[in-house]
């Protein structure tokens, strides 16, 4: 039994990498599926943002080559071009990096806490997909509690530092005041809620939020006051807007280079400034090509996020302090759990002895046999089997002179 994570995050590659390792939503069931067929693989959980991919595995043998080899295969990659980009951790370090992971400390934005619902909602497509089982869904658990620890017990989370708020931060910067301003937001999620929110304090003057499900635009509209508007009326929505932020899940882009060359003639070529939170990205990178467009990924925000950071790096080392504890209690609680694994191991193969020997003996009884020939035949075999390996590895101790071997294979039986 040992612990595995891999994959990819902003810090070892770039978003066009990024965006052809990531899993869609609907993806998710197949993929795991598709995972627990590998043989070494015991439980599995894979987790895909817009900052990174990983896979986290509960392995009885050494897989990191036929995981790699199945994330390739399974986005259509050569191993050697996305090998470049891997990280691996293994048993104690795969715990410190999860720890790390759900509590912000390995983000983009520092102590940014939505990446922990991006993991519990990983988590749970994973449980029911059952593909966790007791390792994982102890690992997990407390993850999601050390995470909550780290955000009670330190400053991590004190200021409200987010790709979100880094958009609208850096909107505010180019623009200065956004009250006469109407921003285009793209999609219904949690990214696209806090990019609302943000907005409305800054005092927007009109958000229009477009969507692939307008019933879920609308719902969102209604929570932040803002207008509500399918997906398909994008390319007309952009006349109007003089910001426009993107974070769907779609596999294909949204918005293109022609739509948008549109949309700046009948605007008599005002500017557009546009922010592509998305990981398969939701604007063409020609779009940012156009004169009167200013466009910006995810991984142009690190220098508007880097001044917001200051004021967690102190907290983050006292979370660091708290993660190496937490460290040490899973990797207890896994020795005591693995202990017992090996122990009902153990008593598994001695009882399928007995049954061996015992069924034997019956066979003579059954043949009418002396009882006491059967008794006797019954314990010879057993004995004999029982020794068998202690005696192998007794020779060998002999052999090498390994006396602490020695000692130890003498008091697994007693002299009397």
């Amino acid at each position: 039994m040992a612990l595995l994570s891999l994959g990819i995050n902003h810090q070892t590659a770039p978003v066009d990498i990024r965006e052809k390792v990531a899993f869609a939503p609907d993806q998710l069931s197949s993929a795991l599926h598709e995972l627990q067929c590998i043989p070494a693989v015991n439980e599995s959980v894979i987790l895909s943002t817009c900052n990174r991919t990983e896979i986290y595995c509960d392995t009885s043998s050494d897989s990191v080559e036929a995981i790699s080899r199945w994330l390739s295969s399974y986005h259509n990659m050569s191993e050697e071009a996305l090998s470049a980009y891997m990280y691996q951790h293994f048993d104690q370090e795969v715990v410190r990096h999860l720890f790390r992971v759900a509590s912000g400390l390995d983000s983009m934005v520092l102590g940014e806490p939505q990446i922990l619902g991006q993991l519990k909602t990983s988590f749970d497509q994973a449980r029911r997909g059952k593909s966790v089982n007791s390792v994982l869904d102890r690992l997990f658990q407390q993850s999601f509690s050390v995470a909550k620890r780290v955000r009670t017990d330190t400053e991590i989370g004190a200021n409200p530092v987010s790709v979100a708020f880094a958009a609208v931060k850096l909107s505010k910067q180019i623009f200065g005041s956004l009250e006469q301003l109407q921003a285009l937001l793209i999609g219904a999620g949690e990214t696209i809620e806090l990019v609302a929110r943000h907005l409305r304090k800054q005092g927007i003057g009109t958000i229009v939020i477009a969507n692939r499900s307008l019933e879920n635009a609308q719902k969102l509209a209604n929570e932040v006051d803002a207008e509500a508007a399918h997906i398909s009326q994008v390319p007309e929505q952009l006349v109007n807007a003089d910001i426009v932020i993107s974070s769907t899940a779609s596999q294909l882009p949204i918005l293109g280079k022609g739509a948008t060359e549109a949309a700046l003639k009948l605007r008599k070529h005002r500017p557009i400034f546009m922010v592509d939170l998305a990981v398969p990205r939701d604007i063409e990178s020609q779009v940012g090509e156009l004169e009167d467009v200013y466009l910006y990924t995810v991984d142009d925000l690190n220098s508007v996020i880097d001044e917001n950071l200051r004021s967690r790096e102190q907290a983050a080392e006292a979370a660091q302090e708290i993660i190496s504890l937490e460290v040490n209690t899973f990797t207890q609680w896994l020795k005591t759990h693995q202990s017992a694994d090996e122990i009902r191991q153990l008593r598994q193969n001695a009882e399928a002895i007995k049954q061996q020997c015992l069924g034997r003996a019956m066979a003579q009884f059954d043949q009418d046999q002396d009882a006491e020939k059967a008794l006797n035949t019954l314990a010879n075999i057993l004995t004999n089997k029982m020794l068998h390996g202690p005696t192998i590895e007794m020779r060998k101790a002999l052999k090498t002179g390994d006396q602490d071997t020695i000692r130890f294979l003498k008091s697994l039986i007693p002299s009397e």
